[in-house]
C-alpha cells in the first residue's frame, strides 16, 4: 500500500527560505558580536547555504576592513595632534628661552651702562678736584706778605715748607703752557686750568713736564728746590687769572673755593 506524506509541518522548507533565515541569524549573531563565539545548530549551513551566504560575508570582511581603515585614521589623528602638541610645546620653550635671553641682554645692557656713567661720573669728579701743591706741608708764607725781597714789594703767591726734592703735585687738572727758567722764580711751571685760571709753581729744582703736556689733579710734575730768587728750599705757588705775572690772585682762597683746605 501506497503512502502519501501530507503537506503541512512536516513538509522540508523550501532551500530560498532556508537561506534567508540562515542568513538572518548570521546577521543577528554578527550585530551581537558572537558570530566567532557561538555555534548554533541553526548555522551549520550546507553547502549550498554557504554558496548563497557569500555576499554576507563579504560585507563582513569590508566592514572589517572598513574598521581597520577608520582605526588607522584615527591613530593618525591622534599621532598628528600629538606632534602638534610636542611641537608646540618646544614652541612655547623657545619663545620663553628667547624672552630669558633678552631680558638677560637688557639688565646687562643696562648694568654696563650704569657702570660706565659711574665710571665717568668717577673720572669726571677726578677731573674736577684739586689737591694741595705738596702733601702734608703747610704755608710759610702768605699772600702780600710785605719784604724787600721782592721787586714788587709784596708777595705775589704763597710759600709751602718742602725740604729741597719734594714731590710738587698738579693743584688740577689742566695744560702746561710754560715749564723752564723762570727768572726770579727759577725753574718754574705755569699750568692752565680746566676752569681757565692759571697755577704757578715756582723754585723747582727739577721739571717733570712740557709745554702742551696735560696734567691731572696730585699728578707729579716737579720737585722742590731753591732755584732763582729764594733764600732756602720751598715751594713758591700762585693761582693767577692769567699766564703773565701781575694778574695774581689769593693763592689761599683759590684753593679753598676748590675744597683745598690749607
Amino acid at each position: 500500500m501506497a503512502f502519501t506524506r501530507a503537506t503541512g509541518k512536516h513538509r522540508r522548507t523550501s532551500r530560498t527560505a532556508r537561506t534567508t533565515r540562515n542568513i538572518a541569524g548570521i546577521a543577528t549573531l554578527a550585530a551581537s558580536g558572537a558570530v566567532a563565539s557561538v555555534a548554533s545548530p541553526a548555522l551549520a549551513l550546507t553547502d549550498e547555504a554557504r554558496t548563497h551566504d557569500t555576499g554576507l560575508q563579504q560585507a563582513v570582511v569590508l566592514g572589517d576592513e572598513l574598521a581597520d581603515r577608520l582605526e588607522s585614521q584615527a591613530d593618525a589623528q591622534q599621532a598628528a595632534a600629538a606632534k602638534e602638541q610636542v611641537e608646540a610645546a618646544a614652541k612655547k620653550r623657545a619663545e620663553e628661552a628667547r624672552r630669558h635671553a633678552e631680558a638677560v641682554r637688557k639688565k646687562a645692557k643696562v648694568e654696563h651702562e650704569a657702570k660706565v656713567r659711574a665710571a665717568r661720573d668717577a673720572e669726571r669728579k677726578r677731573l674736577n678736584a684739586f689737591v694741595a701743591p705738596i702733601t702734608g706741608s703747610y704755608v710759610s708764607t702768605g699772600y702780600q706778605a710785605s719784604s724787600s725781597l721782592w721787586s714788587s714789594g709784596s708777595h705775589t703767591g704763597i710759600d709751602f715748607h718742602a725740604a729741597s726734592g719734594t714731590s710738587v703735585h698738579a693743584v688740577g687738572a689742566g695744560t702746561v703752557v710754560e715749564a723752564g727758567w723762570g727768572g726770579a722764580y727759577g725753574n718754574n711751571i705755569v699750568i692752565k686750568m680746566h676752569d681757565g685760571t692759571y697755577t704757578q709753581y715756582g723754585h723747582l729744582s727739577s721739571i717733570g713736564v712740557s709745554v702742551g703736556q696735560t696734567v691731572t689733579p696730585g699728578q707729579q710734575i716737579g720737585l722742590s728746590g731753591a732755584t732763582g730768587n729764594a733764600t732756602g728750599p720751598h715751594l713758591h705757588f700762585e693761582a693767577r687769572t692769567t699766564p703773565d705775572y701781575g694778574s695774581d690772585i689769593d693763592p689761599v682762597a683759590y684753593l679753598r673755593a676748590h675744597g683745598v683746605n690749607v
